[in-house]
């Protein structure tokens, strides 16, 4: 069975999906996962902005500090995936009307 068709991920997206403002994504996000998985995760985000926005592996690894295997990997899910990061760049741009903040 594919993982991201599985039961367990249907569960968890239901979960995200039901979260009703900042605060309870905050404290969910803090009881599910590790502060290390939540500071990566962040991170990739920070990456896939900065890349979508033109910037140089070089200057996303002073600004991020994310190791250039993390760097490549989101730079072939923004090229390549389902276009998740893009939608979620897209929705962030929208609500900041800027985006993340860059270097």
């Amino acid at each position: 069975m594919d993982p991201l068709h599985s039961e367990n991920t249907k569960i968890l997206i239901d979960a995200l999906l039901s979260l009703q403002d900042e605060a309870e994504c905050a404290r969910f996000l803090e009881d599910l996962l590790t502060l290390q998985e939540l500071t990566a995760i962040g991170q990739r985000i920070r990456v896939a902005d900065m890349l979508s926005k033109g910037y140089t592996y070089e200057t996303v690894v002073k600004t991020t500090g994310a190791s250039t295997a993390t760097i490549s990997r989101v730079n072939r899910c923004l090229r390549y995936g389902e276009g998740g990061y893009a939608q979620i760049l897209a929705h962030l741009n929208k609500k900041e009307d800027k985006g993340i903040d860059g270097p």
